[in-house]
């Protein structure tokens, strides 16, 4: 008999809610996927890559040219961040960077603090490298409690997962919360695992703060990205990854035992693509969606906290429908009303109820309005 080596599920709640969307054929509103045609240039580029024989093994860290492109991209953001090609490292997805980070630097027994809610994958990746998942809840605004945090740390906490803009609840952290995160582990050698993925898609003027922005964590932090959810292109599974040079080598060190290298084809692709990539269009381009997405709801019965900041997610809540867990309300929802969602409790290691469930509008206007349509009968 092989024995488990995590605490998750054999079958996420994404694939699970996927799946049972399929079988219903419901609007699926659940996976963070988008159902619309990615730009028709990414398409040529790709072939382009194949055309030009970019087709054996990428550099470890990454094609110089796309390497080089992230500089360039990082040094034009709103707030610049300035970084070398020993800070860069490419990764196939985000997931990927992520457990690599974690298989980096924990030991057999290290702690990892958790903000929960949180990504399904984190606590996976920690206990397959012998760490110990250590859960802090975040406040019901989605914002860190510091106090808590603070008081989670102990002698053997290694890293912090830090999650902005946040899935599910599309919260950013402001300069300040950073700079309350230094001032927390300054006297310690904590490392922050920093997950980015959604960066660029930031909306009503917010402003995007990197850990890597901070003076205090750039030496002492993985930042993670992902192409995937800058430029809609889920299924290239390619990302990358901002560290100190130590930190860097000492993720290579496992990356190019691992994958060593990602596709080249991609690669190029992204190269180029990044050299012709309007980020503020996008970003106005996704705003419009979570826009549309919460007019067309706004008459039904769910309820709403606050607009996501960011990404492709927008947390409702059911009280004014429901009593039922908000997992079997999920399946409920997918099974009657024939939309498929994903409950807020999958983020959180009790799967506690939470009352809420995250609807994905990274897609296009007919399917949102398709999925309102759906609900006006409940």
């Amino acid at each position: 008999m092989v024995k488990r080596k995590h605490s998750g599920k054999d079958l996420t709640i994404f694939s699970e809610m996927t799946a049972l969307a399929q079988q219903n054929n419901a609007v699926n509103l659940s996976q963070g996927f988008p159902d619309y045609e990615i730009d028709e240039r990414l398409k040529k580029l790709l072939a382009e890559g194949t055309e030009k024989n970019f087709n054996q093994y990428a550099p470890m860290s990454g094609l110089p040219a796309l390497v080089d492109n992230l500089i360039t991209f990082n040094q034009t953001r709103k707030i610049p961040i300035s970084v070398s090609k020993e800070n860069i490292t490419i990764s196939p997805g985000a997931t990927y960077g992520i457990y690599t980070a974690i298989a980096a630097i924990v030991n057999f027994g290290d702690e990892v603090i958790v903000l929960e809610p949180s990504y399904d994958s984190y606590v996976p990746a920690i206990e397959m490298n012998g760490g110990l998942p250590v859960f802090v809840s975040l406040k019901n605004n989605f914002e860190v409690d510091f106090d808590a945090l603070k008081n989670a740390i102990s002698e053997k906490t290694k890293a912090i997962i830090v999650n902005s803009p946040h899935n599910p609840s599309g919260k950013v952290w402001k300069k300040s919360d950073w700079d309350q995160l230094a001032s927390i582990i300054d006297s310690t050698e904590i490392i922050i695992i920093s997950d980015e993925v959604y960066d660029i898609l930031i909306y009503d003027d917010i402003e995007f703060h990197s850990a890597f922005h901070h003076p205090k964590l750039r030496e002492r932090c993985f930042c993670i990205f992902s192409f995937g959810k800058m430029f809609h292109i889920t299924g290239w599974k390619v990302g990358y990854i901002l560290a100190s040079e130590e930190l860097s080598l000492a993720y290579r060190r496992v990356h190019q035992y691992l994958s060593f290298s990602v596709n080249a084809p991609s690669q190029y692709a992204l190269a180029k693509y990044l050299e012709i990539f309007d980020a503020n269009e996008n970003r106005k381009n996704m705003q419009q969606k979570r826009d549309f997405f919460l007019n067309e709801f706004k008459d039904l019965p769910f309820s709403l906290k606050e607009k996501a900041e960011a990404g492709y997610f927008q947390v409702l809540g059911y009280e004014n429908i429901s009593k039922v867990s908000d997992k079997e309300f999920a399946i409920w929802l997918t099974e009657n009303a024939k939309v498929a969602t994903i409950p807020l409790s999958a983020f959180y290691h009790e799967e506690t109820n939470t009352g809420m469930i995250r609807f994905c509008f990274a897609k296009k206007e007919e399917t949102m309005l398709r999925a309102a349509t759906n609900l006006r009968y409940l």
